[in-house]
C-alpha cells in the first residue's frame, strides 16, 4: 500500500513536471514569436547541400565517403554557417545546427513528449515481426508520443532514483572483480600487455554488467562462457544493429517494397537479441519466485527487489523493452567510453597518479570493498570521465523535431523540422569553445580549480550533453556512471596503466563510434 502512495506521489511530481516545463516552453516560444518570428529570414532560405551533391558526396571518391560524421558537419558548417539544412536520401530533412546559442531554443521547445527521429526498421520489427512481445510499446530509445511518455514515467523512478542504485552496485562489483581476474589471467607475463583481441574482453564487461542489471543474471562472458554460441551470436546481432540499422535508415527504404538480404539479416538479429532477454528474464524471475517460496529472500531479511523485479512489477513487457534498449543503447557506447578514459589515464600518468591519491582515500587496499556511502564523493574520478567523454563522444549530439515554429541562428524553422544539434563533437574538436582541446584536463570539470575554464565565452550549459537532456535524457544514465564509476575505480587501484602505441586513430567513426585498433593496454600490478 505504502509502495502505491510512494509511485502516486512519484507519477504526480513528473507530471507536475511536465505541466510547469510545458508553461515555461510555449512562454519562451510566445516570447520569440511576437519578437523574432516574423523577422527571422524564411524556412526556404536555410542554407545547405543539394540533394544530388549529398547523394554524390557519399559515392565512391566523394567527399563524405567512408568520413566520420563529425568530420562531415564540421566540413558542412564550414561551407553554409552554423545552420544548415541536410536533404534527406530518405525521409524528411534535417536542420544541423552548431550554433550553441541555438540549443537552448531547441530544448525548451521540445515539448511534452520530445519526438525524436527513430529507426523505422526497429518500429517494423516491433509493431509486425514481434508484437507478442512488444504490445503497444515502443521502448524508451525508439518510442514517441504518449505510449513512450507512459513508459518513461513508470520507469523513471525505478532507473533515475540515487537511492535505487544499491540494487545493482553488488551485481557490477561482482563484475568488475571478474575483469580483474580476467585480465591476470590473459595479460603478458613479461611486456605486462593485453593480447590483440581485449576489445572483446571489454565489450564482454559491458555486456556482462547490463546483464546483472537488466536481466539479473550472470551470464559468465568473462568466464566459463566467453566462446559460448549463445554468446557469440548476441555480440554479432548487436554489431548488426548498429552498421545495419543505420544504414537501412539512412538510405532509401527499398526493404519496405523488394527483398533486401541486410533487411533480412537484421530482423534476424533483432529476433536473436529479442529472445535473448525473454528467455534470461522468464529464467531469472522464476529463479526469484522459487527462492521466495524456499524462504530464501523476504521483505524480513533486508532483501530488496532487484530492478529486474521493479521493472516487471509494471509488466513483463516493459522488463524486455528495457533490457533490449540498455543493449542496443549501452553495449557499444559503454565501451567506447571506458577505453576513451582509461587511453586518456594511460596516456597521462600525472592525471593517473592523481587519481590513485584520490580512490587510495576509500580503497585503502586492492581489495577494499566498494559501497554507495565510499563512492559518494570521488569529485576528480567523475572529472576523468567527463574528461574522456569530451575527448572520446560516441556520437555527434541529439534530435528533436520542432512541435512549432521557433527561431534558430536567425531563421524561422517551422514546425515539424527535426533539428539535429553537434555538441559532443563541438566539445571534442572545437578549441573555440574548449580551450586546450585536445588536452586531457579532468581539471576543467572541478568546481575548486580556479584556473579551470571549461568553454568559451559563446558556450552554454547545453555545449555538454553525452546523456541528453530534459525528459529523454538518457534513462540509464546513473547505472552507466555507475558502470564506469567502478570499473575505473578498480582497475586504477589495482594496475598502473599504460598503452605504448599511438591513439591518434583508436576509433573509427561514421554516425557511431566504434573501436579501431587492438588495445593492448599495459596492467602492471601494484604493489599496494
Amino acid at each position: 500500500m505504502l509502495s502505491q502512495q510512494l509511485n502516486a506521489k512519484r507519477q504526480a511530481s513528473w507530471q507536475i513536471y511536465q505541466i510547469y516545463r510545458n508553461v515555461a516552453s510555449k512562454q519562451t516560444s510566445l516570447a520569440q514569436e511576437t519578437i523574432s518570428l516574423e523577422q527571422a529570414k524564411p524556412y526556404a532560405e536555410v542554407p545547405g547541400p543539394s540533394k544530388f551533391q549529398m547523394i554524390r558526396a557519399f559515392m565512391p571518391g566523394g567527399r563524405y565517403k567512408n568520413a566520420p560524421a563529425h568530420e562531415m558537419f564540421l566540413d558542412l558548417s564550414r561551407q553554409f554557417g552554423s545552420l544548415f539544412r541536410m536533404p534527406s536520401i530518405a525521409g524528411n530533412d534535417i536542420v544541423l545546427t552548431m550554433n550553441p546559442q541555438d540549443y537552448a531554443t531547441v530544448f525548451r521547445n521540445e515539448g511534452q513528449w520530445p519526438y525524436r527521429r527513430s529507426f523505422t526498421t526497429v518500429e517494423y520489427f516491433r509493431k509486425v515481426r514481434r508484437p507478442e512481445v512488444f504490445g503497444e510499446y515502443d521502448g524508451l530509445l525508439a518510442g514517441n508520443g504518449a505510449a513512450w511518455g507512459k513508459m518513461r514515467t513508470a520507469v523513471n523512478p525505478i532507473l533515475l532514483q540515487p537511492r535505487n542504485a544499491k540494487l545493482y552496485l553488488k551485481n557490477l562489483v561482482q563484475v568488475s572483480d571478474e575483469f580483474l581476474e580476467r585480465i591476470r589471467l590473459i595479460r603478458d607475463p613479461v611486456s605486462q600487455e593485453m593480447p590483440d583481441d581485449f576489445t572483446e574482453d571489454i565489450r564482454n564487461l559491458v555486456i556482462e554488467s547490463i546483464g546483472s542489471v537488466a536481466l539479473n543474471t550472470h551470464l559468465g562472458l568473462l568466464g566459463e562462457n566467453r566462446y559460448s554460441d549463445e554468446a557469440n551470436q548476441l555480440k554479432a546481432a548487436l554489431k548488426d544493429f548498429v552498421e545495419l540499422g543505420f544504414q537501412l535508415d539512412m538510405m532509401p527504404a527499398i526493404w519496405k517494397y523488394l527483398p533486401v538480404p541486410k533487411f533480412n539479416r537484421l530482423m534476424r538479429s533483432l529476433d536473436t537479441i529479442t529472445d535473448f532477454c525473454c528467455t534470461h528474464i522468464e529464467q531469472a524471475l522464476q529463479r526469484i519466485e522459487e527462492d521466495v517460496k524456499a524462504g530464501k529472500m523476504s521483505p524480513e531479511m533486508g532483501m530488496e527487489a532487484s530492478l529486474l523485479e521493479k521493472l516487471a512489477r509494471f509488466d513483463r513487457q516493459t522488463a524486455v523493452i528495457i533490457a533490449m534498449d540498455f543493449l542496443f543503447a549501452g553495449a557499444d557506447p559503454t565501451l567506447v567510453s571506458l577505453v576513451g578514459i582509461l587511453l586518456s589515464l594511460a596516456k597521462n600518468p600525472d592525471k593517473q597518479a592523481r587519481l590513485l591519491e584520490e580512490i587510495n582515500q576509500i580503497l585503502p587496499a586492492k581489495d577494499s570493498p566498494l559501497t554507495i556511502e565510499n563512492m559518494s564523493n570521488l569529485p576528480y574520478l567523475r572529472a576523468c570521465i567527463k574528461e574522456g567523454i569530451r575527448l572520446y563522444p560516441i556520437g555527434p549530439g541529439t534530435v528533436r523535431r520542432m512541435p512549432h515554429d521557433v527561431v534558430l541562428s536567425g531563421y524561422r524553422i517551422v514546425a515539424g523540422t527535426d533539428v539535429a544539434t553537434a555538441a559532443n563533437y563541438q566539445m571534442a574538436n572545437m578549441e573555440e569553445y574548449v580551450p586546450r582541446v585536445r588536452e586531457f584536463l579532468p581539471e576543467r570539470w572541478l568546481r575548486d580549480e580556479s584556473n579551470s575554464k571549461l568553454v568559451g565565452d559563446t558556450a552554454t550549459p547545453f555545449m555538454y550533453l553525452p546523456f541528453g537532456f530534459g525528459p529523454r535524457a538518457c534513462a540509464g544514465k546513473r547505472i552507466v556512471d555507475m558502470m564506469l564509476e567502478i570499473g575505473v575505480a578498480r582497475l586504477v587501484r589495482n594496475f598502473e596503466i599504460g598503452f605504448d602505441y599511438p591513439i591518434e586513430n583508436a576509433f573509427k567513426s561514421q554516425f557511431f563510434v566504434q573501436p579501431n585498433i587492438p588495445f593492448k593496454f599495459k596492467f602492471v600490478e601494484r604493489t599496494a
